[in-house]
């Protein structure tokens, strides 16, 4: 009976790190998947490249110019390259032994694509917006290979929230602080009477079908109300900026919004990032802001605490092991439980 009643508290829980790393490789495998169209491998895929450069100022855009330039001299070989190095980067982070490896060049490659295709998202253009995928879908990978980096050794005291595992509480939640407060900034820049009508207008001529239709719509409902949308959109992206300061309940309320507004950016302003133009190399920032969210869900307190979950081990001094660790501080893969 005594080992019946110890069965659920041996048990571990999923490792939400591990689910969020195979979610990040589920994207990236998007990617690699979105850069085989036929469009990409035309000189198309290379005058979109040297589109990014627009705006920028000229230490900015020489770089995506040259990018641009040697894509469009053999652009079925460069973009066979760039499939190749996206799919096997999905890869390497779904592989547990190769997650270090699949983060470190997803960061790297991220990197270099938010400069040389995504024209640094277009925040020094003047013209950057959340509504369309500011500050760029490239950066986001980078910042959540960082986050997501695996953890060292096991702790006692597990992390308030999966991101916080890799740089520390106060930097993880700076850098959401960062990242949704200058998401506001944009939206308060790019405030106009006609603003997102023009914005939503613009993209309707790029759509097809039903998509077109629904930017068509809002283009109409958002005539002469854009400042107006847009002072009430930068102050909830305020009160995602500051919620992961809040505590439990507060904090998980704030999440679910973010959630929300991102999934509301990624259909409305974002088109599902483009996917059924045939164009379209990326999901955009909407579900990469999600999965950021996710990395920022507090942990239930009996979770934090290594140990409580446990009952009867008989461990001299009350040592106990940490809820869902293995021998040797090996974590189990995400939806299995301890043995």
């Amino acid at each position: 009976m005594t080992a019946a009643r110890d069965v659920p508290a041996r048990l571990g829980t999923p490792d939400a790190r591990r689910c969020l790393q195979l979610a990040l490789a589920g994207l990236c495998l998007l990617d690699a998947v979105l850069q085989c169209q036929a469009f990409m491998f035309t000189k198309g895929f290379a005058g979109m490249l040297a589109a990014a450069a627009a705006g920028n100022p000229g230490w900015a855009a020489a770089p995506v110019l040259w990018a641009a330039h040697l894509a469009g001299r053999g652009p079925a070989l460069a973009n066979a390259g760039f499939a190749t190095v996206q799919l096997l980067i999905a890869l390497a982070i779904a592989g547990r032994p190769t997650v270090k490896a699949g983060l470190a060049a997803s960061a790297g490659w991220a990197l270099a694509v938010w400069w040389l295709g995504e024209g640094l998202g277009g925040v020094l253009t003047g013209g950057a917006s959340p509504v369309t995928g500011a500050p760029g879908a490239a950066v986001l990978y980078a910042l959540l290979a960082v986050l997501l980096w695996p953890g060292g050794r096991a702790r006692q005291q597990e992390p308030p929230f999966v991101a916080a595992g890799s740089a520390g509480v106060l930097t993880t939640r700076l850098a959401w602080l960062a990242l949704w407060g200058s998401l506001a900034c944009f939206t308060l820049a790019q405030a106009s009477p006609g603003g997102l009508r023009r914005t939503f207008a613009a993209m309707a001529s790029a759509q097809r079908g039903w998509i077109s239709a629904m930017d068509q719509a809002a283009a109409g409902l958002l005539a002469q109300r854009g400042a107006a949308v847009s002072a009430v959109l930068a102050v909830v992206l305020l009160v995602i900026a500051i919620g992961v300061f809040m505590p439990g309940r507060a904090a998980r309320a704030v999440l679910v919004l973010a959630v929300a507004v991102a999934a509301l950016i990624w259909v409305a302003g974002e088109n599902f990032g483009g996917v059924f133009t045939g164009s379209g190399t990326d999901p955009n920032s909407g579900p990469l802001l999600a999965l950021l969210a996710a990395a920022y869900w507090p942990r239930a307190a009996g979770l934090r605490r290594a140990g409580d979950a446990r009952t009867g081990d008989g461990r001299a001094g009350g040592a106990q092991e940490p809820v869902g660790e293995r021998a040797g501080g090996e974590r189990p893969v995400c939806g299995e439980v301890a043995s």
